[in-house]
């Protein structure tokens, strides 16, 4: 019995709006596909903070961002409990408390 063959796809993906041909083994098309919407979601975020950058601006800052994203995580101590970084888990928590906490201050102010 021969093996399953991993052919390369070409899928039909967006970024702010505009659409790239993009290779892939077919294996890996949920992972890409990932990646796309992960890329389009921080281009917006980007765009959205400075309404004057450039689509070429844009790209530039979103990959900066993600590979400091990664190298920060590669430095970072693997203190690492049932596959979460507790570190990092408190500080989000802590985010989200702070944020919360605004939101139902400002909340207050309308009663």
């Amino acid at each position: 019995m021969m093996g399953t063959v991993d052919r390369t796809v070409t899928l039909d993906v967006q970024l702010l709006g505009r659409e790239y041909k993009v290779a892939c083994r077919d294996s890996e098309r949920a992972d890409l596909l990932e990646a796309v919407a992960y890329l389009d979601q921080r281009m917006r975020e980007i765009r959205a903070a400075s309404k004057t950058a450039g689509a070429d601006r844009i790209v530039v800052m979103a990959a900066l961002n993600i590979a400091n994203e990664l190298l920060r995580e590669r430095k970072a101590p693997q203190a690492l409990t049932g596959g979460v970084d507790t570190a990092v888990a408190q500080q989000r928590i802590q985010s989200m408390h702070a944020a919360i906490d605004g939101v139902l201050a400002g909340q207050d102010k309308l009663f």
